[in-house]
């Protein structure tokens, strides 16, 4: 049976500016391996992956993909391929989340400028398309990256308040409505 575009998205393992290193290191489990004694000392996420997951769904929905530096020594692979994430059950009592790597690849499918009738009929490679996909992944990673790193440069304990993801992300849909209504619900005239 062939592989689907999904399944070898899934098996990519993305990469970030290595200047993020700093935030993966502190605010996850980055680097250090999984076992089932393996403790988090004050870590607000588990696995690296999860402050990836955050900073894409930033980048998504900032609409706002943002390159990496072309220089592949200013940017490191993730360490983990994307069909792993979520899989551990039991880490800090939570449940697997593998659902969400489906939904990640289906706004990638929205948002990447793939032409599947090329891709039907052989005129662009499988290779090519998941690249892409890979490669718009990594760019909206990259804005919500640098956007957290903003942030927590304004407020150090910005993501350690229960409400500043939640926060970030209806302020986009905020602007969003803006952009689609012409201006905030303030901005329409009162009635007498």
């Amino acid at each position: 049976m062939a592989e689907t575009l999904y399944d070898l998205w899934a098996k990519k393992n993305p990469d970030f500016e290595v200047r993020f290193e700093p935030l993966l290191r502190q605010y996850c489990d980055y680097g250090k391996g999984y076992n089932e004694y393996t403790e988090s000392k004050a870590k607000i996420l588990g696995a690296g992956y999860e402050l990836y997951i955050v900073a894409f769904f930033i980048g998504l929905y900032a609409d706002n993909p943002k390159p990496l530096n072309p220089d592949p020594i200013k940017r490191k692979g993730l360490g983990q391929p994307i069909m792993y994430w979520g899989n551990i059950e039991n880490r800090k009592m939570r449940k697997a989340y593998p659902q969400l790597r489906y939904y990640m690849f289906i706004a990638l499918l929205a948002r990447t400028n793939i032409d599947f009738i090329a891709l039907d009929k052989g005129e662009l490679t499988v290779q090519r398309a998941v690249a892409e996909l890979k490669k718009k992944m990594e760019e909206y990673a990259n804005f919500g990256f640098d956007y957290i790193h903003e942030k927590l440069e304004e407020d150090s304990n910005w993501l350690s308040r229960n409400s500043s993801l939640l926060d970030t992300f209806l302020s986009f849909a905020v602007d969003k409505k803006e952009d689609l209504t012409g201006g905030s619900d303030d901005d329409e005239p009162e009635e007498i």
